[in-house]
């Protein structure tokens, strides 16, 4: 059979759905950015630079992606590698951790910024694309390399952007305001990505091995949870935090 590229499209509300997902996750991140400081002796808390990094990481990236990745409907079976999967999770949370941490030391220093917006950004497209190798069905991937390249690019202004804005949004608009910039921005990212690649199969038993790997469902349902209990527990910090800061204050 002649090699043939497959007619894809997206779920448009599972599109939304990922877009207010990321959004969601974006807000909780700059929330807890406020927050670095919180302890009585002014120092920069390592774990609330965690929980920022799991909010922007593992919420407004990583399950934005997955979610993406189910939104994105083909003709084939599809499957996804569990391991990748938790790898790529890690490496989001890690990067964002990382550069958030290296901002807040001194978080007004554009020396800094221009280090750590990069870096992170291309962890992120790291993230992004291995999550996409992670993703198994009959066939191959066809890369088109400007839309790569613009993809990376978005990735990087991203991040620097969200870096800026998680020490410089103030205030409950200020910082819905720039949630919603940077779900726009990984949004972006991630479905200029997916356009970057085209399926191509060559026979006509289109479907992967599926023994081993996480189905469509089930990986939307482990999304979710994640993203859920993730946005739960780093609220229900930061609220308690605050209640003891002004205990400490009064």
């Amino acid at each position: 059979m002649t090699p043939q590229v497959l007619t894809t499209g997206h779920d448009l509300w599972m599109v939304a759905a990922s877009f207010l997902v990321s959004t969601f996750g974006a807000y909780a991140a700059l929330w807890v950015a406020t927050t670095f400081r919180l302890s009585g002796d002014g120092r920069l808390s390592r774990f609330n630079v965690l929980m920022a990094g799991l909010a922007l990481g593992g919420v407004s990236i990583w399950s934005m992606h997955f979610l993406g990745m189910i939104a994105f409907k083909a003709p084939v079976l599809i499957g996804y590698d569990p391991l990748l999967t938790g790898v790529s999770l890690v490496a989001a949370v890690g990067v964002s951790s990382l550069a958030l941490g290296y901002m807040a030391a001194r978080p007004f220093a554009v020396s800094r910024l221009l280090v750590a917006g990069p870096l992170a950004g291309l962890g992120v497209a790291l993230m992004h694309y291995m999550g996409m190798y992670g993703m198994k069905f009959g066939g191959w991937f066809e890369w088109a390399p400007m839309l790569v390249g613009l993809s990376l690019v978005i990735a990087v202004v991203a991040a620097t952007a969200a870096l800026w804005l998680a020490f410089h949004a103030h205030g409950a608009l200020n910082r819905a305001a720039a949630a919603l910039v940077m779900g726009v921005a990984v949004c972006s990212m991630h479905y200029t990505g997916m356009a970057a690649a085209s399926l191509v199969c060559s026979t006509q038993d289109t479907s992967p091995r599926l023994a081993g790997l996480l189905r469509p469902d089930d990986l939307g349902f482990f999304v979710i949870v994640v993203a859920l209990c993730l946005l739960l527990m780093i609220m229900a910090d930061s609220m308690m935090q605050r209640m003891h800061a002004r205990e400490r204050t009064a």
